[in-house]
């Protein structure tokens, strides 16, 4: 067994092994939480349902970047998508990232 899969975290007060799995998705969705436009996107995403264009319009992106950053962000199962027509409109698809991503802005704007 390598250091990495006998890594131990307490959480709770109950130790939790952490299989390599649980590593990738952890260490993806941090890395999620890492760029300034997939932050400002999930953020604008709190506020409610939004196509495309909408976020890119909002937060003066081009489409093809929203699009792009919306794909790594639904692969990772942050956002989720309904289609209307020939538009798509994004939304948050979990609840921890986004109270973690509140958490975190509500950290680096306390003063």
């Amino acid at each position: 067994m390598s250091d990495e899969q006998k890594m131990e975290v307490t959480f709770n007060d109950k130790t939790q092994h952490l299989d390599e799995e649980t590593l990738f998705v952890v260490s993806q969705t941090f890395k999620a939480l890492s760029d300034p436009t997939r932050i400002r996107i999930l953020n604008l995403l709190c506020t409610g349902e939004h196509s495309v264009n909408d976020i890119a319009e909002t937060l003066n992106l081009s489409q093809s970047s929203v699009s792009h950053q919306l794909r790594f962000l639904k692969n990772l199962r942050l956002v989720k998508y309904r289609r209307a027509g020939t538009t798509l409109f994004y939304s948050e698809d979990d609840d921890h990232i986004m109270n973690l991503l509140k958490q975190a802005i509500e950290h680096a704007t306390h003063h």
